[in-house]
C-alpha cells in the first residue's frame, strides 16, 4: 500500500478536525438558539398574557353570574387573540380556578387542579416550563385584577418550543450553503498549509526529517568544539557532548535542549549576539568558571534573526602551548638584551683597562653589578610571579637598549591576581601597555625619555599604572584604541594589543582609564578588586 505524503496526511487530518469542529460548534450553535428562541418566546408568552389579563371585557365578564354566556364571549374573544399571536393555548380562569376559554371545548368549565398554578393565584406574574406529549411549553401567568385591585381570575398563555429537528428546518439553508462555503475553504486552506508545509521542510517527508535530525545530533556530538545554538527566545537548541564537558555542566546533555540559555548558562553572552545580530570572532571568554576562546554568530533565515550559535573551545590546552611558546620567546628575548647589553658593559670595562684606569674598571664593574642585584633583588621580594618579574625585567633592560629608563615604583607591590584572571593574562597586559609606551617614542627625539610603572596591591584592590612622556594621542585616536584592528601603525598584524588588554580588564571585571596629551605622554591606569 502506497504511503501517504506530508500533503495528503495534512488534508485529510484539516478535514477531520474541520468536520468535528462543525459537529461541536453546531451543537453549542443550536443549543445557543434554543435558549434564545426560549426566552423570545417567554417575552411574547408574557406580553400576549398581560394585554389579555388587562381587557375589561374580560375583567366584567370573570365577575358576571351567568357563565355560559360569559365564559362563550371570553373564549371568542380569546381565541382571536390567541390565532394572531400563534400562540399554542390562552386559559382564562376565575379566583376559583373554573376555566373560562381552552383550545379544547371539553376543558371549559374545569376547574384545574394543578399546583404550579398557586402563585398565580395570589398575584405573583411569572414563567414556568412544562413537558407534554406535544413536547416542552413555556407558560406565562398574568393575575387578573378588577377595577377595585382585586384578583378576579388568571391568564395562563403557552407557547410549545421547537425542537432542534425544527430548529434545523428553519434555517436549513442557511446552515447547508454555510457548510458548503467553508467545506471549500477548508479544503482549499489545507491543500495550501499542506504545500507550504511542505516547503517549509524543503520537500522532506518526516521519516526523513527524522532521519537528518538523528544524524544531524550524531554529528554535533562526534565534534571535538563545544557548540550551542539558542533560538530568537533564548530557548537551547542545540547543546553538544563537548560543550557540557568544557564548561563542566553537569547531567546529560540532551536535557538542557529547550531550556532557557540563562538558566543554563547566564554569562555565554549569547543573548547580546541575538540582540545586536552582529558576530564575534576568537574571543577568549568566560563562562561557568572556565576559560573558552569562543566565535559566536547569529542565525539568519532570510535576512531575519532567528537566534544565534556559539562554537568554543577549551583554552587550557591552548594556554599550556601558549606559555611555553611564550617562555622560550621571553627567554630567548632576554638573552639577546643581556648578550647586547652585557657587551656592551664589557666593551666598557676592556677600554677603561686598555687606558689603565684599573680603579674606574672596578668601580664602573662593581656599579653594574649592584644595579643588577638592586633589581633583581626588589622583583623577587615584590613581585610574587616569576613570570611577571622575568617580564618587568627584560622590558627595563630593553628600555635601557633604547634609551628609555623604564622605572618601577620602590613601593609597587604584587601578592594576587584577581578572579578570572592569571599570570598568562597579565603577562599579555603588561607586555602590550609597555610595549606600546616605547613605540611612543618612535617620533620623539631629544628629551628625556621615561616610562613609569606603578603596581598597588593594598585594600582588596589591584591598581596598575603605567605612563610614558612619549608622542601621547589626540582624543579621536583615545575613542578608538581598544577596538580590534585599529592601529596607528602602517603595519600588517597590528592594532590587536590593546583589544587583548580590554579584554582582560573586562574578564576580570576591572576598569580601565586612559589620559593622554599629544607631546605630553600617555597614562594608563588599571583597577581590579581582589
Amino acid at each position: 500500500m502506497r504511503k501517504l505524503s506530508v500533503n495528503q496526511k495534512i488534508m485529510m487530518l484539516t478535514f477531520f478536525i474541520i468536520v468535528f469542529s462543525f459537529l461541536i460548534a453546531g451543537t453549542f450553535v443550536i443549543g445557543s438558539l434554543l435558549k434564545e428562541k426560549e426566552e423570545d418566546i417567554g417575552q411574547e408568552a408574557m406580553l400576549v398574557a398581560r394585554t389579555v389579563a388587562n381587557l375589561p371585557e374580560i375583567k366584567t365578564l370573570l365577575q358576571s353570574n351567568d357563565f355560559e354566556t360569559a365564559s362563550a364571549t371570553i373564549n371568542e374573544m380569546v381565541e382571536e387573540i390567541r390565532f394572531i399571536n400563534q400562540a399554542d393555548y390562552i386559559v382564562i380562569m376565575d379566583i376559583d380556578r373554573k376555566k373560562y376559554s381552552h383550545p379544547s371545548s371539553r376543558e371549559i368549565g374545569q376547574v384545574s387542579k394543578s399546583s404550579d398554578m398557586d402563585p398565580a393565584f395570589v398575584e405573583h406574574y411569572y414563567l414556568s416550563k412544562a413537558n407534554g406529549d406535544q413536547g416542552t411549553t413555556i407558560r406565562a401567568f398574568v393575575p387578573i385584577m378588577n377595577e377595585f385591585n382585586i384578583q378576579v381570575g388568571v391568564a395562563l398563555v403557552g407557547f410549545i418550543l421547537p425542537s432542534a429537528t425544527q430548529i434545523f428546518t428553519d434555517y436549513q439553508s442557511e446552515i447547508l450553503i454555510t457548510i458548503a462555503i467553508s467545506v471549500l475553504f477548508s479544503i482549499w486552506g489545507a491543500h495550501t498549509l499542506g504545500r507550504h508545509i511542505k516547503l517549509q521542510m524543503f520537500g522532506l517527508e518526516p521519516h526523513e526529517i527524522s532521519k537528518l535530525y538523528v544524524e544531524r545530533t550524531e554529528t554535533f556530538n562526534a565534534m571535538h568544539e563545544g557548540i550551542i545554538a539558542v533560538d530568537k527566545d533564548l530557548n537551547i537548541t542545540i547543546f553538544n557532548k563537548k560543550a557540557s564537558e568544557i564548561l563542566g555542566v553537569e547531567g546529560e546533555h540532551s536535557l538542557y535542549i529547550g531550556k532557557n540559555i540563562y538558566d543554563v548558562l547566564p554569562d555565554t553572552r549569547l543573548p547580546e549576539i541575538v540582540l545586536s545580530g552582529k558576530p564575534v570572532y576568537d574571543q577568549e571568554i568566560y563562562v561557568n568558571e572556565h576559560s573558552i576562546l569562543s566565535n559566536r554568530i547569529p542565525i539568519l533565515v532570510n535576512g531575519k534573526k532567528v537566534g544565534a550559535v556559539a562554537v568554543f573551545k577549551d583554552l587550557t590546552a591552548f594556554k599550556q602551548l601558549a606559555e611555553e611558546l611564550t617562555g622560550v620567546k621571553a627567554f630567548v628575548q632576554a638573552l639577546r638584551v643581556q648578550t647586547h647589553e652585557y657587551k656592551n658593559k664589557l666593551h666598557t670595562i676592556s677600554g677603561l683597562l686598555h687606558l689603565g684606569h684599573i680603579k674606574q674598571a672596578l668601580e664602573y664593574l662593581s656599579q653594574v653589578q649592584d644595579e643588577h642585584d638592586t633589581v633583581t633583588k626588589f622583583l623577587n621580594e615584590r613581585i610574587y610571579n616569576e613570570n611577571i618579574s622575568g617580564l618587568l625585567l627584560s622590558k627595563i633592560s630593553r628600555g635601557k637598549e633604547l634609551g628609555i629608563a623604564v622605572n618601577l615604583d620602590k613601593e609597587s607591590k604584587f601578592t594576587k591576581f584577581p578572579e578570572k584572571l592569571d599570570h598568562h593574562d597579565f603577562v599579555v597586559l603588561f607586555g602590550n601597555l609597555i610595549e606600546n609606551a616605547f613605540d611612543s617614542f618612535s617620533s620623539v627625539y631629544g628629551e628625556e625619555k621615561e616610562i613609569n610603572i606603578s603596581i598597588d596591591d593594598n585594600d582588596g584592590m589591584l591598581a596598575i599604572l603605567i605612563s610614558d612622556n612619549g608622542a601621547g594621542m589626540s582624543e579621536e585616536i583615545q575613542n578608538h584604541i581598544f577596538e580590534s584592528g585599529f592601529s596607528t601603525k602602517d603595519k600588517e598584524g597590528r592594532g590587536i594589543g590593546l583589544y587583548l588588554v580590554n579584554e582582560i580588564v573586562q574578564k576580570g571585571n576591572g576598569t580601565i582609564e586612559v589620559t593622554s596629551e599629544i607631546n605630553k605622554g600617555t597614562t594608563f591606569i588599571i583597577t581590579f578588586e581582589i
